[in-house]
């Protein structure tokens, strides 16, 4: 990767590390009153202190560990399972019951995500799993409906039907002949999935959902301090920045993965 991509892609690395190895980061108590509700930066607090008068940076370090492992986690379990049921639908000869499989996938990518989350997170509080669980099921279909309509194109391309014709097995064709230019598009897709399940993980925490307080959370953090942006901005700045940071940077990462990918080829189309 150039100098100039790896600068683009920093900012994401940095939050994520942060997201990490923050809570293992020595800093004063993320639960515990530091000071006056709302107080502004100070020597002994860089950030000041949030509506309960908590020392805003110790609650920032502490509250992305589960948000980014839970839209991480999501994004991969999502793109998996929409990978897997993409390429069957795309290139199985079973028209009639991919047709089915696709309807019940539009069906359920019908249902808004809020609304899923709400009841499913809901029933079960305080548990950052189901909270993951669903949003990895909600990027489901819309995985399954891109990936489907790139393995059809492929599959109907005239070096497949030659593999076809050639008598190939259908897995070796999948491989051969379907996943390398599968790969750019599902790496984008992949992208997309990440900022939408970063968003639907920092929504879960703005609502409360998933572990409640007085644990640290990113979303939280905007939502329990957004009545005193006037005297201390930062515990609703900074962690709304980290997480357009975190979504745009891994994106950019993403996109620059799919285009060194294009075809299963280098960026010049020739060979690596």
């Amino acid at each position: 990767m150039s100098p100039a991509r790896w600068f683009a892609v920093a900012p994401a690395v940095v939050v994520v590390l942060i997201a990490l190895i923050g809570p293992d980061i020595p800093a004063a108590s993320a639960t515990a009153a530091a000071a006056g509700p709302f107080q502004p930066a100070d020597p002994a607090r860089p950030l000041g202190t949030d509506v309960l008068g908590r020392d805003v940076l110790a609650r920032v370090l502490a509250g992305g560990r589960t948000l980014v492992l839970q839209a991480g986690a999501a994004t991969l379990i999502g793109s998996a399972v929409g990978l897997a049921v993409g390429v069957w639908a795309g290139t199985t000869s079973r028209t009639s019951l991919a047709g089915v499989v696709m309807r019940l996938v539009d069906a359920v990518a019908a249902i808004p995500a809020i609304i899923v989350l709400l009841l499913l997170a809901a029933g079960f509080p305080g548990n950052d799993l189901v909270v993951m669980g669903v949003i990895a099921a909600v990027s489901i279909p819309f995985s399954v409906r891109v990936l489907r309509e790139r393995a059809a194109a492929l599959a109907a391309t005239d070096y497949a039907r030659d593999a076809a014709a050639r008598g190939e097995s259908r897995w070796r064709r999948v491989r051969d002949d379907i996943l390398p230019g599968l790969t750019p598009t599902a790496l984008t897709e992949a992208g997309v999935r990440f900022v939408a399940a970063t968003q639907l993980a920092a929504t879960a925490g703005f609502l409360g959902l998933g572990a409640g307080a007085p644990a640290a959370n990113w979303g939280r953090l905007v939502r329990e301090n957004s009545t005193g942006m006037m005297s201390n901005p930062a515990p609703v700045i900074v962690p709304a920045v980290l997480l357009v940071v975190l979504a745009v940077g891994v994106t950019v990462a993403l996109d620059r993965a799919a285009e060194t990918r294009v075809g299963g080829l280098g960026p010049a189309g020739a060979a690596p």
